[in-house]
């Protein structure tokens, strides 16, 4: 079996940890409501969908020759698919803060905030700072990775905010904050 060059493989490692530095981090909060969310998912996974899909597979597996056996493959697919989402939620879990208080100036834009704003056309919007977990635009959670949540932050009633977006950059004004 051939050995691969020392030099060309600790080139390699060096170039994927320059590579995964470049990721940009997700930020490690999460409200009470979206850790219960996420534990339910595990829990989900753990005690109803993965033995739902170990007794498809286990009966499929009993018909014979697993190699053209699709229910036996299609099966065996999803228990790995299952497996790696109970591992991610598993470690992200482990590694989120719970922001479950307010905080003490709630005059300015926090984690958690309900935040009003309205564009220069008088158009009015609300959105909520949640973790990256957990945003949802059908409720108007925004992760507070996003652009806006960034640009909102320390803000306060009466701050001019200027986003980015896909069609050139936009001005908000913040008109209320609520916990």
């Amino acid at each position: 079996m051939h050995q691969p060059d020392p030099v060309v493989l600790r080139s390699r490692i060096t170039d994927m940890k320059k590579l995964l530095r470049n990721i940009p981090n997700v930020s490690p909060y999460i409200t009470p409501a979206g850790q219960k969310q996420l534990k339910d998912e595990l829990s989900y996974l753990w005690k109803v969908k993965r033995p739902q899909v170990t007794q498809a597979v286990s009966e499929a597996a009993a018909m014979g020759d697993r190699s053209e056996n699709a229910e036996y493959i299609y099966g065996k697919k999803q228990l790995r698919e299952i497996d790696a989402r109970m591992r991610f939620l598993q470690k992200r879990l482990d590694e989120l803060i719970i922001v479950d208080r307010i905080p003490e100036d709630i005059s300015k834009v926090f984690f958690g905030a309900w935040v009003e704003i309205e564009d220069n056309d008088g158009n009015v919007y609300e959105y909520r700072i949640v973790g990256s977990d957990e945003f949802d635009p059908e409720k108007n959670c925004i992760s507070i990775d996003s652009p806006m949540a960034k640009a909102l932050l320390r803000k306060a009633e009466g701050d001019e905010i200027i986003v980015s977006r896909p069609n050139g950059t936009t001005s908000f004004v913040v008109t209320s904050i609520r916990y």
